[in-house]
């Protein structure tokens, strides 16, 4: 997967957009709902990457049971630096995963932290749920 495959997909998501919280070499995508009504909600982060292709990884949101099966499985994926690594798994991004694997976890962790929105937020967004069911 390559710096423009990843920008793609992780702006792909409603409310999706990309900031520079860290300086111009890293790239921090994150979710905000619609301001209504002139109140500001908060964005949050579900992807973050250095976009340095001699070092290329991004850092996801994961539940923790399956953060665990993931790392176990896969040794391209670690706990995320400098994040917490119960909540973040880092995913070097060398070719050795498929990239709908990539698409997926970018997908799972929008959605992990969609699902922590207000349900008005999640509205605004069109949001339809975690596929493993909106318990939220």
């Amino acid at each position: 997967m390559d710096v423009a495959t990843l920008r793609r997909i992780c702006l792909s998501f409603p409310g999706a957009f990309e900031d520079f919280p860290f300086g111009p070499e890293t790239s921090v995508f994150k979710v905000r709902a619609a301001v209504a009504g002139g109140a500001r909600h908060e964005a949050k982060m579900f992807a973050l990457s250095a976009m340095n292709p001699a070092d290329w990884a991004v850092s996801l949101k994961c539940e923790p049971v399956l953060a665990q099966q993931l790392r176990s499985a896969h040794p391209e994926i670690t706990g995320a630096w400098h994040l917490n690594k119960t909540h973040w798994n880092g995913v070097r991004l060398d070719g050795s995963l498929p990239d709908d694997m990539i698409r997926d976890m970018v997908e799972d962790s929008y959605d992990l932290v969609v699902a922590s929105l207000s349900r008005k937020q999640r509205d605004q967004l069109g949001w339809a749920g975690l596929a493993r069911g909106d318990g939220v």
